[in-house]
């Protein structure tokens, strides 16, 4: 039977403790910190690195389909599953399909996962990401976190959680909604969006999986129920007859906040990583009705470790000092205009291999690696051309300089020459590490993240942070 086979999640590092946002507005603080994606994060870098790692070694060979789940995708009208397929170097043959529009498209998307396995299919990747905004001066704004993850999806004796059973309940519900004329996101009051447009769903849903499977709410070691707050948890746990304090996942709201189409993603990942073989998990996620899964954990569960936890990066994080900063973050007060970085679509369809699929050049004569690939070697002077080569996302800081001109919502800027594992060295910027941190031959990891916005164009590569 289809199931996951590997998982992956990614929070971003910053944090914004709610009590500033509260401070700034006059507000009563809902208390705890939400997730916050940096300046240069969008709902593509926090699914792509969510994808990283939840792939073998972050790579996508034998991976047939590739669907991104996002009610904030960079762009209106251009397919972001294609954009992760040439970043994982999945290959041209990948079928890619975006889910949107609906907090639902998380579930959605991994439901069509399982289906396009049980169809044939060798593996499936489901990744998602979201940065909602809520309006500022609204409790909303103290809601919405941000966050990543990413499911990979097949079968065979690699299954880690088998599904044993799916429900869906589609109703129509103007319970979170956005326009194309509205920046933020609008909501009925939490108690009505609760009673009429959360509950009904999720309890309807869930009682028809139970049914289809014969399974008792007993049995359930975990149900991890996705919610715009942790009180309409309560309300469903107590109609399904589940044990609040040992059966419901945590929904880290308090810690991250409302993440959207990740957050059922996120807070199956939490629960997979605790899990013993035989524990039946329950998995809900919602938005315009309700999807309900039934997993099983395998055997496989008990040698199966995430690359990173997300206990782990639920800890690793820094405070915004400031509401400011976030809001310089988020674009949210009027600046006088300048000029744009200039981009095109020729220069991005040309270079989309060395800057998505970060590929370089190797010299067949003298064997140097370099980046970028050009026709002539830097070493030896070959001038035949160099073959393709596909680099690491690892190594060491050669130099670097902490550049406090450089115009950033998160200055000082640092730049750094990376010394790559396995030979070549690329010049980028550093990310998610204070200036006095940085230190010549710190070990340090690549991450896919948002340079600038040109000529109406989202421009990406990768930065280097601290391994």
């Amino acid at each position: 039977m289809a199931g996951i086979i590997g998982f992956g999640t990614y929070l971003p590092r910053y944090r914004l403790p709610r009590e500033l946002i509260a401070k700034e507005w006059g507000q009563p603080s809902m208390g705890g910190e939400k997730a916050v994606a940096g300046h240069d994060e969008d709902s593509l870098t926090l699914a792509v690195n969510a994808a990283l790692t939840a792939l073998p070694n972050g790579a996508a060979p034998g991976v047939d389909a590739i669907y991104f789940a996002s009610t904030t995708p960079p762009y209106r009208e251009k397919q972001s599953a294609a954009t992760v397929a040439a970043v994982l170097d999945a290959g041209s043959a990948v079928r890619t399909a975006d889910f949107t529009d609906s907090l639902r498209a998380g579930t959605s998307a991994l439901r069509a996962a399982l289906d396009t396995v049980a169809a044939g299919a060798g593996r499936a990747l489901v990744c998602a990401g979201d940065c909602r905004m809520g309006e500022p001066d609204t409790l909303a704004e103290q809601s919405y976190g941000d966050a990543g993850a990413a499911l990979v999806v097949g079968s065979g004796a690699a299954v880690v959680a088998e599904v044993i059973g799916a429900t869906t309940q589609t109703e129509e519900f103007h319970g979170t909604w956005r326009n194309d004329d509205q920046a933020f996101l609008h909501a009925f009051p939490g108690a009505f969006e609760t009673k009429f447009g959360y509950a009904p769903f999720v309890i309807g849903a869930v009682a028809a999986l139970l049914k289809q499977t014969a399974t008792s709410p007993d049995a359930i070691a975990t149900a991890v129920i996705a919610a715009p707050n942790p009180r309409a948890v309560a309300g469903v746990a107590k109609a399904l007859q589940l044990d609040p304090k040992r059966q419901i996942q945590d929904t880290l709201w308090t810690l991250l906040g409302d993440t959207g189409t990740a957050q059922p993603l996120v807070l199956l990942a939490a629960a997979l990583e605790r899990a013993k073989p035989g524990e039946l998990i329950l998995l809900v996620g919602y938005g315009d009705g309700a999807d309900a899964l039934l997993l099983r954990a395998t055997p496989a569960i008990a040698q199966y470790k995430a690359a990173l936890s997300v206990a782990a990066q639920v800890e690793r994080k820094r405070l915004l000092p400031s509401y400011g900063k976030y809001a310089r973050f988020r674009k949210l007060f009027r600046r006088d205009a300048t000029d744009d970085d200039l981009s095109t679509p020729v220069v991005l369809f040309r270079d989309r291999r060395t800057v998505l699929s970060f590929y370089g050049g190797r010299c067949p004569k003298c064997d140097t690696v370099q980046f970028p690939r050009n026709r002539v070697c830097i070493e030896c002077g070959y001038r035949d051309g160099l073959a393709e080569h596909k680099l690491a996302r690892s190594g060491t800081l050669f130099t670097f300089t902490n550049d406090y001109l450089h115009d950033s919502p998160d200055a000082p800027t640092s730049h750094g020459v990376v010394e790559l594992t396995g030979g070549g060295r690329v010049y980028v910027q550093l990310t998610d590490v204070e200036p006095d941190q940085v230190e010549v031959d710190m070990p340090v990891e690549l991450t896919f993240r948002k340079y600038h916005e040109g000529s109406g164009l989202q421009n990406y590569f990768w930065k280097a942070r601290p391994a």
